[in-house]
């Protein structure tokens, strides 16, 4: 009945409507033939060929970093990561926790200081070679900075005022093991007391400043990134100190390595303080010897816990260098003969990160080392120098580069 009742509607009521459209229409002329666009050859081809190269470099990425940035800053991308991102894992509870504190601090906006200082963190075994280098380092910036000195083995003897009564508790530091993180957490929390210190640095007592005060101040206060140090190594000295212990928080590919000697901003020193999940996993499968692993918590801690909860606020680099040219458990260090000028100009004009891989292909990932989007020297600090040549960095010192 429907079908019969619409049919009937239809031929009742459409031919009026019909009649009334077309009587308001205009006749149009018929459509005149247009012969073919014609488009030069060439601009066909060269579109083709650039489509061709960026479709072959996102499925097959170079191999060297440095080639990466002829396209992009941020490096190489696969194929793979132009895909939508396959949905994360269910969270355990601790990790909820803990992530919900980590996103409360770094939302946090910085902290309003009328004197915004640099804390200078020293882990040392005992007294400071370096001392009055630095002493020279600190004259005349009074109130731009505070020291810290955490010293493992004996009570330093301080020869500069600027180190005096500046001796934290300490305690006693083994290579390789937690309780190389956790002088670092002491520094930290230590110099984390006085509001107005924003920028923590950590150094060791064989390193020495490579520019005079206000460039470092200025580097470093004035950028909103942590340079902390942070790469992949599929090797046996990187992924191959991974234990699935460390499951399901930590997975091989959050697994990164770096140097120790880090500065950060206020917000990241207070979440390496409020860590306690990922510290956790360190502290209990990342140690020397542990099932047939030399796993070294201060290399592999603050890199893995940044490469996951906030990579893109690090610089992936650190500000002191080392030379691990040698390819030895240690890096290269600098004797009385070694210090000159060239030393020193060769090292502050480094503006590229290289790391190494440890597996049989030692690839070189080579990054640009930028500072608020800018590349720049790289350094601000160096290691490793032994302390006869405290007397040739004196003489030094009032010619480094005052940018």
């Amino acid at each position: 009945m429907s079908s019969l009742f619409l049919t009937s509607y239809c031929m009742r009521y459409t031919p009026s409507a019909w009649h009334l459209g077309m009587g308001d229409m205009q006749i149009m002329p018929g459509s005149r033939h247009r012969p073919p666009m014609k488009r030069p050859m060439w601009i066909i081809v060269l579109v083709s060929l650039v489509s061709m190269l960026l479709i072959c470099a996102y499925v097959y990425p170079p191999r060297s970093h440095s080639a990466c940035y002829v396209f992009s800053s941020r490096g190489c991308k696969a194929f793979t990561d132009w895909l939508p991102p396959i949905p994360a894992r269910e969270y355990t509870d601790a990790e909820i926790a803990s992530r919900v504190v980590i996103k409360e601090i770094l939302s946090m906006p910085p902290t309003q200081s009328r004197n915004p200082k640099l804390a200078f963190m020293f882990l040392t075994r005992g007294s400071l070679p370096f001392e009055m280098l630095w002493d020279k380092f600190f004259h005349g910036h009074e109130g731009r900075f505070s020291v810290y000195v955490h010293a493992s083995k004996e009570r330093p003897i301080h020869v500069s005022r600027y180190f005096v009564n500046q001796d934290i508790h300490s305690e006693k530091v083994i290579w390789g093991k937690i309780s190389m993180v956790d002088a670092e957490k002491r520094l930290l929390a230590h110099a984390l007391k006085d509001p107005d210190n924003q920028h923590f640095v950590l150094l060791s007592d064989s390193c020495v400043p490579l520019y005079k005060f206000d460039h470092v101040y200025n580097y470093l206060m004035y950028t909103n990134i942590s340079y902390v140090d942070s790469f992949e190594d599929p090797g046996p000295h990187g992924n191959g100190r991974y234990s699935e212990h460390m499951l399901p928080e930590i997975e091989m590919s959050d697994f990164r390595k770096g140097a120790q000697w880090f500065s950060m901003k206020r917000q990241h020193a207070l979440i390496v303080m409020a860590d306690n999940l990922y510290y956790s996993k360190f502290k209990d499968y990342c140690k020397p010897g542990l099932e047939g692993r030399n796993c070294i918590a201060d290399e592999h801690y603050l890199p893995t816990f940044f490469h996951i909860i906030d990579p893109g606020g690090i610089a992936n680099w650190s500000v002191t260098h080392v030379d691990w040219s040698e390819a030895k458990w240690h890096p290269k260090s600098y004797r009385a003969q070694d210090v000159n000028f060239e030393l020193l100009k060769n090292i502050t004009s480094i503006d590229v990160s290289v790391h190494v891989t440890s597996d049989e292909r030692k690839e070189r990932q080579v990054r640009p080392c930028l500072w608020n989007g800018m590349q720049r020297p790289c350094y601000l600090f160096a290691r490793k120098f032994y302390p006869e040549a405290v007397d040739n960095l004196m003489f030094l010192f009032s010619n480094y580069p005052t940018i």
